[in-house]
C-alpha cells in the first residue's frame, strides 16, 4: 500500500477506510447478538500459544490475513464478557457508543498524563473528579 499520509501508518486512506467499515460492520453483528458465541472459549491450555509461530515474523502480514487470525484464533479463545450468560467478575461494559468512543480516542493517542500533555483530557478528568469527591 503506498502511503497516503503519515497518520495513516503507510496505508492508503481508501485502504484505512475499506478495513474500518469491515471492522465496525463486524462490531455491529457482534454487539447486535452476543449469545451467538459461547460464553467461554472451548479451547485447552496452550492452543492460542501453540498456533502461534515459533519465531517472529521477519515480515509483517496483510490485514486481510490479521484479520483472519482474529476470526480464527482470537475469537474462538476469547471469553464474551457482553454475553447475557457471562454472571462474573464484572458487568457486561462493551456497548455500542463505547466502541465509538474507543475509535475517537484511539485516533487522537491522548496521553493524560499532565495538564500540558492534554488539557482537554485533564480538564473533564478533574472536573468529574471534582463531581465524585
Amino acid at each position: 500500500m503506498a502511503q497516503d499520509a503519515p497518520g495513516l501508518g503507510g496505508w492508503e486512506a481508501a485502504a484505512f477506510c475499506r478495513f474500518g467499515h469491515e471492522i465496525i460492520d463486524w462490531i455491529a453483528d457482534y454487539l447486535a447478538d452476543p449469545p451467538t458465541n459461547p460464553v467461554l472459549p472451548a479451547v485447552a491450555p496452550g492452543a492460542v500459544a501453540n498456533a502461534l509461530p515459533a519465531q517472529a515474523p521477519e515480515e509483517g502480514e496483510g490485514f486481510e490475513e490479521i484479520l483472519g487470525d482474529f476470526r480464527s484464533l482470537v475469537l474462538p479463545a476469547t471469553t464474551q464478557w457482553n454475553h447475557p450468560g457471562f454472571m462474573a467478575y464484572f458487568s457486561s461494559s462493551g456497548s455500542a457508543p463505547g466502541v465509538l468512543g474507543e475509535l475517537l480516542t484511539a485516533a487522537l493517542n491522548v496521553n493524560a498524563m499532565l495538564w500540558r500533555t492534554s488539557p482537554a483530557a485533564t480538564e473533564p478528568e478533574e472536573t468529574v473528579l471534582g463531581w465524585l469527591r
